[in-house]
C-alpha cells in the first residue's frame, strides 16, 4: 500500500506570494427546543419504613484563608526594615564646556528613498528578480504535483518495495527544490541589503554634510515633529545631492552569492565592483 505523499508539508517555508483567502460559509444553525421528558406513571405507594436518621459529627473549626493583600502585609510587618542610605553629597565638578545653541533641522527620509534614482534602480532590479523566482515557484510546485498524481496513478501496477522507493525519491527531489528556492529568496534579499547599505551610508554622509552647510546641529526625523516651518526642512536639498553623488548604484549579479563578496564590495574603493542596472 504505497502512502499518499502530502506535498503541504513540502511546501512549508517557501517564499510564496499572497494569496487571497476564501470566505468559510457555513449553514445557519437552528434552535431546537428541548423536548420534555414523558412522565412516569405514578408508582404505587410503598409502606414506609421508620429509618433511624445517622447522628453527624459536628464539623471542625477550619482556619479562615488570609487573602494575598493580607499575606503581603503580615510579611512586610514580620519582616524588619532593610538598610537605605542616604544620598552621598558630592562635590561640585569644575565647570565644562557649555553646549552649543540647538539649531534643528527636518529630514523626511522616506521622501528621499522615494525620490532617489539609486533607490529606484534597486526596486526594479529586486522586483524582477523576485517575480522570477515567484514564477519558478509556481512551476515547481507544478511539477510535484504532476509527479504526485503519476505516483497515485501507478500505484495499483508497483509493489510495496517500488511504491516507497518512488515515494522516497519525489520526498528527496521535493526538499532538493525547496532548498534551492529558498537559497534563491536569501540571496536575492541579501543583493537588495548590500545596494541599501550603499544609500544609507552615502546618506549619513550628505545628511552632516548638509546640516553643517544650514548651521544645523540636531537633525530630526519629520514624522517626529508635530510642526515645523519650510526653512527647517533640508529633505529636498538632501535628495539633490544624493542623486548628484549617487545617480546609480551597485547591486551584485544575480547568480553571485552576497555572502562571498568582499567587505568592502560596493564601496567607491573597491575596483571589483560592478555596476548592475
Amino acid at each position: 500500500m504505497i502512502r499518499v505523499f502530502l506535498l503541504s508539508a513540502a511546501l512549508a517555508g517557501l517564499a510564496l506570494p499572497p494569496l487571497g483567502s476564501a470566505l468559510a460559509q457555513s449553514s445557519p444553525g437552528y434552535f431546537i427546543p428541548p423536548q420534555a421528558a414523558p412522565r412516569a406513571a405514578p408508582a404505587s405507594p410503598r409502606p414506609r419504613v421508620a429509618r433511624q436518621a445517622p447522628v453527624a459529627a459536628a464539623p471542625l473549626p477550619q482556619p479562615e484563608p488570609i487573602a494575598e493583600a493580607d499575606q503581603g502585609q503580615a510579611q512586610q510587618q514580620q519582616m524588619p526594615p532593610l538598610p537605605q542610605p542616604p544620598v552621598p553629597t558630592l562635590p561640585a565638578l569644575p565647570k565644562g564646556v557649555a553646549p552649543p545653541t540647538v539649531v534643528i533641522g527636518v529630514l523626511g527620509v522616506p521622501d528621499v528613498m522615494r525620490q532617489s534614482n539609486a533607490a529606484q534602480i534597486i526596486q526594479r532590479v529586486i522586483g524582477a528578480r523576485k517575480e522570477k523566482l515567484r514564477v519558478d515557484v509556481d512551476r515547481a510546485q507544478a511539477t510535484w504535483r504532476s509527479l504526485e498524481q503519476q505516483l497515485q496513478a501507478d500505484a495499483p501496477k508497483l509493489t510495496p518495495d517500488q511504491g516507497r522507493a518512488r515515494e522516497r525519491a519525489l520526498r528527496e527531489r521535493v526538499n532538493a527544490d525547496r532548498r534551492a528556492l529558498q537559497d534563491r529568496n536569501r540571496i536575492i534579499s541579501e543583493a537588495g541589503q548590500v545596494a541599501l547599505n550603499q544609500i544609507e551610508s552615502t546618506l549619513v554622509a550628505i545628511i552632516r554634510q548638509v546640516s553643517e552647510s544650514r548651521g544645523m546641529n540636531v537633525v530630526l526625523h519629520r514624522s517626529q515633529v508635530a510642526l515645523n516651518m519650510p526653512e527647517f526642512d533640508i529633505t529636498d536639498q538632501v535628495v539633490a545631492q544624493l542623486n548628484k553623488l549617487m545617480p546609480t548604484v551597485q547591486i551584485p549579479a544575480e547568480n553571485v552569492d552576497p555572502a562571498t563578496l568582499p567587505k568592502d564590495w560596493g564601496s567607491p574603493q573597491a575596483s571589483t565592483a560592478a555596476v548592475t542596472r
